[in-house]
Parts: C-alpha cells; structure tokens; sequence
C-alpha cells in the first residue's frame, strides 16, 4: 500500500509539474514562450470575437472570452442559435493564446466545415478563458488529499450561470433552454465539466468531456455519477487518447462504466472514444473535434 501511494502521489505531482508549466507559459505576454520559441501568428477562423476583461463578481477576477459566430450571423437577423461554452478558451481557436505548445483544437475550423457543409446545425461557440493561477482551484470540485490543492469548482460554476450565460443570452441570439445550451472541456476542464455539468442539468442539456482529469480526489467525480439517484436527461460525449497518461486513461475508462451502469446507452445518449495513440494536448484533441461537434450538434442528436 505505501509503494502504490508513493507511485500515485509522484504521478500527480509530476502532473501537477506540467500544469505548472502550462500556467507559467500563459502569463508571457510577449512575442515568445518560456523556452524563447517564437509563438504562432494567429490562426482564428471565421466570425471571432473577444470580449476583454469580463469581470465576475462572484470570483473577484477578470478573464478574456472568446466568441465564435456562424457562418450568416450578422445576415440572418431573427435567428437564435444553440450555444456550446467551453473551458480554457484560449485553446480552442488559437494556436497563438494556447497555452501548450502543441496547438490548438482547432474548433472554430471545424464548425465552420461542418455549419457550411450542413453536418450539423449553426452554433454559438464560447470559449471561458482560464485565469492560470486560479485554474486548478476553480476547476475541482474539492480539496484533493494528494495536493491539498482545488476545491472551488461550485463558486467557479455560479459564475457561468449567474453572471456569464446572462450575459452572452442578452448580447447574441442565442436559444437559451437547457436542450440548446451545451457545455465542454479537457483535462481539469473536462473534469470541472462534468461535476457542473451533472450540478446544473436544468441548465446545459449537452456536455463534451475531452480527456477528463477523472482521478482527482480518488476519481470522486466517478462516485458522483454513481450516487445519482438515476441517469439524467444529458447528451454526453466523452473521450481520452490510449497514450495519455495512466491516470487519466483509467480513470476515464471508470467514469464510462459509471454512466453506462446508471443507464447512458452508447450511440443514443452517451459517445465514447479512445482515441489509438492519441497524448495529451490540444492537438491530439482536435481530431475528436468532428464526433464531439456532429453527436451534440448533428441532425441524429436531435431529441
């Protein structure tokens, strides 16, 4: 037993050591990254923009968000669009803000193929930027054992229901009930995705879980699924890469068994999808983007 902890606490520091990393590689506001490489030029696609400084009261800071329109937006005036918010959304449309060197999920070339191509209907994309010293606090719903660190996932969830979607229904069109409002993210996103997802059911109706961080505090997140007192009325879309770290691949292999054993059946409400050799990165994300896109968004995801 105190070979296994030691094993387990050294791999959660090492990842705890890359996601340090992550944040310090954020906070370069200048034309290079830690190491001193050059950054990409920016790789936005289609209608973007950026809403500067949101400041949430709840949380007392202020992050970028990012906002993706479809093709016709501006055109077509009185229609409302399903809305996809997302975590760490310097990741999802640019390779120039990621903050890993790998890249970008390239969600905004995806949707404008798929929207232009009639795969799946035109959507709002919300890309909730993560603030680096506070991302592992608001992104875990309670203090791991481990790390003593986290915990603040409930106060960060009040602010995207409270304060942000607010907001975003009130400046852009969107559809605004639950069967409409999706929510996403990878890693500590994809985790703190899922705790809110589950939380706030009455309001987003779809979520996209993209290489969850599902062993924090002893993979609490796959009890919470299996104390649900029965499946709720939620699309999901949930997917890890073979070669990403063990603690991720298992613990997402746990949380599968868990929706499946509350009553998510695959192909109708629930999508899984171990991606062979895929790592953990944004990059290697982006090729699951086209499955998480057409399952929530498609034609056959209609209820």
């Amino acid at each position: 037993m105190k070979i296994f902890r030691a094993v387990r606490i050294g791999a959660y520091a090492a990842i705890l050591l890359c996601l340090a990393v992550a944040e310090y590689s954020a906070k370069s506001t200048d034309s290079s990254d830690a190491a001193g490489r050059l950054r990409p030029v920016p790789t936005l696609t289609g209608d973007i923009r950026l809403h500067k400084e949101f400041y949430s009261r709840l949380l007392a800071n202020s992050r970028d968000v990012i906002v993706y329109l479809p093709p016709g937006y501006d055109e077509k005036r009185t229609q409302r669009y399903p809305v996809l918010y997302m975590q760490d959304g310097q990741n999802i449309f640019d390779a120039a803000t990621s903050f890993f060197a790998s890249g970008e999920r390239h969600l905004d070339e995806e949707a404008q193929e798929l929207i232009t191509g009639r795969a799946i209907v035109p959507l709002i994309i919300v890309g909730v930027y993560s603030i680096p010293a506070d991302r592992i606090n608001e992104f875990t719903p309670s203090r791991d054992p481990h790390t003593n660190r986290g915990g603040q996932a409930d106060l960060y969830g009040r602010m995207l229901v409270e304060e942000l979607k607010p907001l975003i229904d009130e400046k852009y069109r969107t559809l605004r009930d639950r069967d409409h409002t999706a929510l996403g993210g990878s890693s500590l996103g994809g985790l703190v995705t899922m705790y809110l997802g589950l939380k706030y059911s009455a309001v987003f109706g779809k979520l996209t879980i993209t290489s969850p961080a599902a062993y924090w505090a002893d993979e609490e997140i796959v009890r919470e699924v299996e104390s649900l007192p029965a499946r709720t009325n939620q699309r999901i879309c949930l997917s890890v890469g073979t070669q990403e770290p063990a603690l991720f691949l298992n613990s997402t292999r746990d949380l599968h068994q868990a929706l499946i054993r509350k009553g998510w059946t695959e192909g109708t409400d629930l999508a899984y999808m171990e991606a062979p050799g895929a790592q953990h990165g944004p990059d290697q994300r982006s090729h699951r983007t086209t499955q998480l896109l057409t399952f929530l968004f498609g034609a056959k995801s209609k209820r």
